[in-house]
């Protein structure tokens, strides 16, 4: 009996002690005899090595001269770094890093950037501002060959140019898809920055479809691949060697890399420049309005469950949009079925459209949503603008006191009706809205007001628990503001 209390005590011992030792053994093994982490675990870094092999012989040096319109003294050309030329162009200060302010009289200021080919007869896709103004460029290859360039075109919205060497046989780089690229997705970089040429850099891309200031038809590729004075121009590569982008901006307080860089994509870029090799110009749609984000008030105001699209504040006289039966208060929420998400991505699908194509709006009018076919026309040289105001006062009810207009004041702020705004109270409704003296109120609610005494009607009969849209004339532009009575006057 004690003999099988014995082997029953050992064995049980030993199942314990197998126990803890299964205990000790690493969380990541795989059987008895594997101590190694799983593939994840183990997965190393891109190695960018093959891709730059190559990549790198497609990658030019581009090099700019331009006559200085006048004389001024200071670093020598090549000193001044590309961030100060490029936003001072000519009108950096005499003396400008001149020891003692001492003036050096200079005929010609230079510039450096990259680009990168994508014909094997010479053709060249690189930055509008790297040779914007150039009276000669110069590209230099990898196998340092040096050889004049002609500017075939430049798109300055989209900063895009195309330019051409005299040669045959060059190395292509392959061309990606943009529209594929997503957020966490790992990217290089090749150029000169600083003119050290094919210097590589790589990150991940840290946002997409990015709108910066006075750029509203590139939707920029964001990433946090360095990026200096030099790259300007050179293409952004996938992990398959693929461009997808042109590296063309930098969010900097310095003039050098801070973290945040940003592209051009792809298939932007190429659109462009198909249309510059063949005719030399961009045609970009156009419909000749005026937009304005919409705001969580005025998504109410109208009847939209959310803030998206773009509310048209005022229309071009004449313009594609007049002629396709669009109205200012309309919210333009998709274009040929892509949705329109902000006011930012409505330029972007109208500028993609040809010339004298159709397209389907989906908008929101009076609460419902229909479908209008416009078509679109060509961006003119020049701005198409609207007009402004003028007017004594009586009081209104929203805190503000209005005037009527003359005819000849309609005719100048380029209104059929509204009233001239003369003063206007902060703590108000009306000031709480944003609404300022010499605004011309167009439309309140939908409802037009051609005098004081329907401004008053109107007023009175607004709803108190959600907020109305505003139509105004202000300057040279309209636009809509939300107004939201207090719920307890």
């Amino acid at each position: 009996m004690q003999v099988v209390k014995r082997r029953m005590s050992l064995s049980l011992m030993m199942v314990a002690l197998a126990s803890v030792a299964a205990m000790q053994q690493p969380a990541f093994a795989q059987d008895a005899g594997t101590s190694s982490p799983p593939a994840a675990a183990t997965q190393q870094l891109p190695n960018f090595t093959a891709l730059v092999q190559r990549a790198a012989p497609a990658v030019v040096n581009i090099s700019t001269t331009r006559e200085a319109s006048s004389p001024r003294g200071g670093m020598n050309d090549q000193q001044i770094p590309e961030i100060f030329r490029r936003f001072f162009g000519d009108q950096l200060p005499p003396g400008f890093g001149a020891p003692g302010g001492g003036a050096t009289p200079r005929s010609e200021l230079r510039s450096l950037g990259s680009g990168f080919i994508i014909s094997d007869d010479g053709y060249i896709l690189t930055n509008a501002h790297v040779v914007a103004d150039a009276d000669t460029i110069r590209v230099r290859l990898n196998d340092r060959r040096e050889l004049d360039a002609k500017l075939i075109g430049t798109d300055p919205k989209t900063d895009v140019a195309l330019i051409k060497v005299d040669a045959s046989n060059l190395p292509v780089l392959s061309i990606g898809n943009s529209d594929e690229l997503q957020t966490g997705e790992w990217v290089a970089a090749i150029g000169s920055p600083f003119g050290f040429d094919h210097s590589v850099t790589a990150g991940i891309v840290s946002a997409i479809n990015r709108t910066l200031p006075s750029d509203a038809y590139v939707p920029f590729i964001q990433t946090d691949v360095a990026i200096n004075p030099g790259n300007s121009g050179g293409p952004l590569f996938n992990l398959q060697g693929q461009v997808v982008g042109i590296n063309s901006q930098i969010f900097t307080r310095s003039g050098g890399f801070m973290g945040l860089s940003f592209a051009i994509p792809i298939n932007v870029a190429m659109d462009i420049a198909d249309q510059l090799r063949q005719d030399g110009r961009v045609h970009r749609g156009w419909l000749g309005v005026v937009i304005q984000p919409v705001s969580r008030d005025l998504a109410d105001s109208f009847g939209l469950g959310e803030p998206r699209g773009a509310l048209i504040s005022q229309l071009a006289s004449g313009g594609p949009a007049a002629k396709g039966g669009l109205r200012p208060g309309d919210i333009v929420l998709s274009v040929n079925g892509r949705e329109v998400e902000s006011s930012e991505a409505l330029p972007r699908e109208i500028g993609r459209a040809s010339p004298g194509s159709e397209v389907t709006l989906g908008i929101l009018r009076d609460g419902s949503e229909r479908s209008l076919k416009v078509t679109v026309g060509d961006w003119p040289d020049s701005e198409q603008t609207a007009q402004s105001d003028s007017g004594s006062a009586q009081q209104s009810g929203i805190g503000i006191a209005v005037s009527p207009l003359s005819p000849e004041q309609l005719e100048e702020a380029g209104v059929e009706h509204g009233v001239l705004v003369q003063q206007v109270l902060p703590d108000g409704a009306a000031g709480q809205a944003g609404i300022q003296p010499g605004d011309v109120i167009i439309d309140i609610d939908r409802q037009a007001i051609d005098s004081v005494d329907k401004l008053r009607e109107v007023i009175a009969d607004l709803p108190r628990d959600r907020a109305v849209a505003v139509r105004i004339a202000r300057g040279d532009a309209q636009l809509f503001t939300a107004l939201r009575l207090d719920s307890k006057e």
